[in-house]
């Protein structure tokens, strides 16, 4: 059952992988998707109609839909819960849907098939909607995307996952048999993303990674010191109704764990300039980089200049910042956020990383590669990646980095500094490329820093989610030897 129910989450997947990690927008709304009453429940089908079937990002879809629709504050939190839940639990969701639906489910109508997904998420998940609710509301939003056949279909499919499940038949595999296949349907992963943490993690802390991934993200916010200083953020923050507190990561982090009636683009309009929302562990980068005042710096991989940003705040907006990215619309989003955060110095540059621009060469004083990745750090921020990335993605990454890594190199100036970074916990990604990258260029060294909790003296930085309660990242301080 579960290898025939794992090809069909992935068949419905390969519909959308090639738009996959695009980023793009959601499209226009369909004519069925007009159709939909703007409630929690008909919101959250639409929303999952673009991420699930046109390769949207969920953050992006589920941002667009609440900016247009006008819905109470319990609303929408019901519809932002419905979509990032129902989209974090894709695979087990399929696994017991397939056990009640006589046909491969990539058969059934996309809207049909979303639409018994955010059911049965509701109906095993959600202990405090009744199942009547979540069934009578998804016979009428069958109507509305569908017939009236779609509507009795759907009626009849729920109330066969009631049964099983309260007759005690969804029972997930054995973990004796299959540790795996359990850990993956228990917690919402793909199979062999599952198998493959299982060797360097071990059951314990992979079941402590795998639950880590499912927990909500806190907003994280680095303190403008251009215009403010944290502790006084801090205080008007609070004054705004927002319960917020001290990065442990960053002296000029802070941690949201509540905006009450406060959203993050309130946020945003009240304090224009003081802050930019950045994850904790993206925070450390900049100060590794460590950049003075006057200094020319490199940042190879920059959109959309959240750690770009950060570096010209360290230089107090004196010298020169080169942020490139290979996409010229993105160019658009490091200006944007430069601007708004009163930031002159950052000079926005197209260039593709893996090509070597002799002009470049020896002339920065420091270099930074926040290089792309698979990023397997950071899921619990990105509810669609863990079901868009496929096994054979991961072996794109390093050949890329190492490349783009080894031109970076050349364009530090003797006695500089390069920092590699990622947002990845694979090996292959970060500690095994340093080593294969300073066994091909010996002028090159590691420089030891401090570890931003214990000060202990590392020679380079792996957060993992499931050790330090944090996204998980890499970094790694380099130093061109002096000739």
């Amino acid at each position: 059952m579960q290898k025939q129910t794992s090809k069909q989450a992935k068949t419905t997947n390969d519909k959308h992988k090639q738009q996959a990690g695009k980023g793009q927008s959601p499209k226009q709304a369909s004519s069925k998707d007009s159709k939909l009453p703007s409630t929690a429940r008909g919101g959250a089908l639409t929303v999952l109609g673009q991420v699930l079937e046109e390769g949207a990002y969920t953050n992006l879809a589920l941002n667009k839909y609440l900016r247009a629709h006008d819905l109470e504050g319990m609303e929408r939190r019901l519809l932002t819960e419905l979509v990032y839940g129902t989209v974090k639990a894709l695979g087990t969701l399929d696994w017991y849907l397939a056990q009640c639906v006589s046909r491969p489910l990539e058969q059934l109508e996309g809207a049909v098939l979303n639409l018994l997904r955010l059911s049965a998420y509701q109906l095993l998940y959600m202990e405090r909607i009744p199942a009547a609710a979540a069934c009578n509301e998804a016979v009428k939003l069958a109507r509305c995307v569908s017939h009236e056949g779609s509507a009795k279909f759907v009626n009849g499919v729920l109330r066969g996952l009631l049964r099983k499940e309260q007759a005690g038949e969804l029972a997930l595999p054995d973990p004796a048999q299959d540790d795996a296949g359990y850990l993956a349907l228990k917690y919402m992963h793909p199979r062999w993303l599952v198998k493959r943490w299982l060797g360097p993690w071990g059951k314990a802390g992979t079941e402590a990674l795998l639950a880590f991934n499912n927990t909500s993200a806190p907003v994280c916010l680095r303190t403008n010191t251009l215009v403010t200083t944290r502790e006084r953020l801090l205080a008007e923050l609070t004054a705004a109704g927002a319960e917020v507190e001290p990065s442990l990561w960053c002296a000029e982090g802070l941690v949201v764990r509540k905006l009450e009636k406060l959203g993050l683009g309130e946020l945003l309009t009240k304090f224009p300039d003081a802050f930019y929302v950045q994850d904790e562990s993206s925070m450390l980068v900049a100060g590794l980089v460590a950049p003075q005042p006057g200094m020319a710096v490199l940042d190879m991989c920059s959109a959309p200049g959240g750690k770009t940003t950060h570096l010209a705040q360290l230089m107090q907006n004196q010298g020169s910042i080169t942020a490139c990215d290979v996409h010229e619309h993105k160019l658009q989003l490091i200006a944007e956020n430069a601007e708004r955060l009163g930031i002159s110095i950052i000079n926005p540059t197209l260039n593709d990383g893996t090509v070597l621009r002799q002009e470049w060469l020896g002339k920065f004083d420091r270099v930074l590669v926040d290089a792309p990745c698979s990023g397997m750090g950071v899921l619990r921020r990105r509810a669609e990646a863990r079901w868009r990335k496929q096994r054979q993605d991961l072996k794109l990454f390093p050949p890329l980095q190492l490349q783009i890594l080894q031109n970076a190199a050349q364009y530090v100036q003797a006695g500089g500094r390069l920092v590699y970074s990622t947002c990845t916990i694979e090996q292959a990604e970060n500690h095994y490329l340093i080593e294969e990258f300073l066994a091909k260029q010996p002028q090159w060294q590691r420089v030891p820093f401090a570890h931003p909790i214990s000060e202990e003296m590392v020679d380079e930085l792996q957060l993992l989610p499931q050790v330090d309660n944090i996204d998980g990242f890499y970094i790694c301080v380099l130093e061109r030897k002096e000739k």
